[in-house]
């Protein structure tokens, strides 16, 4: 990759991204993630190994998929040439991990877990198809469309674990699979809107739960997939519009508790996915959507101060450049049984907005408060209602 003279505000967000991706999708490409990758997990859990590989795939990709499907010819040579090289890296990335004959081919067939990381690896596809599936030789294609069918065999959870499914049949969809299964994305997407608690927000599952699921899948995933198939049936079509001003609303919630110095609430599950806790911010950003109160210009603000606060730590790659569990650092206590090295790579999704164009407002406009800031430094701020 070329050197960088000067650091911008989007500069600065993709080389944080590369710091963090690269490192998987690096030793991935050349068949050696397995054999590189540690894998830190609790005590006593014995088969994050069986899982954490495909995490580490298809999290990393999901959030790094808008850059590396954005050719505008304004980026500049540094970034067009960084991206060049990604592309390129991550298809022989996917190619390592769906050839059966390849030492870091991955779990699809055993346990639950691998419904959870094809999903996240479908959400990439349908988010970068040109780079990510397109340019695929027809072997891989192959390999790639069989490996994500051996998810079928288990039944997902009543839960947000119902999107992964619909994700993958929604990608198969795509993808042309005459056998592409309507019903798994029928019974998701309406469940979820039986599950619809008011103001913005979804229970996972018939309960409420008092974390960031909202962002880290139920949201993205619902828009995702309505973009992908939402034209093929009618009843389908007509959950765009609610789905979609939910969406935005939550996402004028979450720039709404960032706090003046970067820092936000830690609450509830998966805390150790760090900023991918704003992935609906990000997405709303990506897809224009955001309401009108928040600017594009404030959302990139917020966003920036809270990877940078999270950037601050020393700790949050070990020595050498995976991630390690924590929010702020190298915090273990704070991962669940279920969270492993892999899992941590969710938190690219917060650079979707590098698939804008730098010429948009996202990037362009100069630098202004966002509402927590507005609030503590004594701005008059017009406070947003429920929907």
């Amino acid at each position: 990759m070329l050197q960088k003279k000067q650091q911008t505000v989007r500069s600065f967000w993709i080389d944080t991204m590369l710091e963090i991706c690269m490192p998987v999708l690096g030793a991935l490409s050349q068949r050696s993630l397995k054999a590189n990758m540690p894998v830190e997990h609790k005590e006593n859990v014995t088969d994050r190994k069986e899982y954490t590989y495909l995490e580490a795939l298809g999290r990393t990709l999901m959030g790094m998929a808008p850059w590396l499907e954005n050719d505008d010819l304004s980026i500049d040579e540094y970034e067009r040439s960084s991206r060049k090289i990604c592309c390129e890296t991550a298809r022989n990335a996917i190619a390592a991990a769906v050839d059966p004959d390849s030492p870091d081919y991955m779990n699809f067939s055993s346990g639950y877990q691998p419904i959870v990381d094809a999903a996240f690896l479908c959400q990439a596809l349908l988010r970068a198809p040109n780079e990510l599936y397109k340019k695929l030789d027809d072997r891989t294609k192959n390999n790639l469309i069989s490996a994500l069918k051996l998810t079928r065999t288990r039944k997902p959870g009543r839960n947000n674990w119902l999107l992964f499914s619909a994700i993958i049949e929604a990608f198969l969809c795509k993808a042309g699979e005459p056998d592409w299964d309507p019903m798994r994305i029928d019974y998701a997407l309406f469940q979820h809107m039986q599950w619809y608690k008011g103001d913005g927000v979804y229970g996972d599952g018939s309960e409420f739960h008092f974390d960031y699921y909202n962002s880290f899948v139920i949201q993205p995933m619902l828009v995702d997939i309505l973009n992908a198939v939402g034209d093929k049936y009618p009843d389908w079509n007509n959950l765009k519009v609610p789905v979609l001003k939910r969406f935005s609303h939550f996402a004028t919630v979450l720039e709404n508790i960032i706090s003046p110095d970067g820092t936000y609430p830690v609450i509830g599950r998966s805390s150790t996915y760090r900023f991918g806790a704003f992935q609906v911010l990000s997405q709303a950003s990506f897809l224009d959507v955001l309401e009108p109160g928040i600017s594009p210009a404030q959302a990139r603000c917020a966003l920036t101060s809270v990877i940078k606060r999270v950037m601050e730590s020393d700790r949050n790659f070990d020595d050498k450049g995976w991630l390690k569990i924590g929010v702020f650092g190298s915090q273990p206590s704070l991962g669940e049984e279920y969270i492993s090295t892999g899992s941590l790579y969710l938190c690219s999704a917060v650079f979707l907005p590098l698939g804008l164009s730098p010429a948009h407002p996202f990037w362009k406009d100069p630098d202004c408060d966002w509402t927590s800031k507005k609030i503590w430094s004594g701005q008059d701020v017009k406070n947003y209602h429920s929907i």
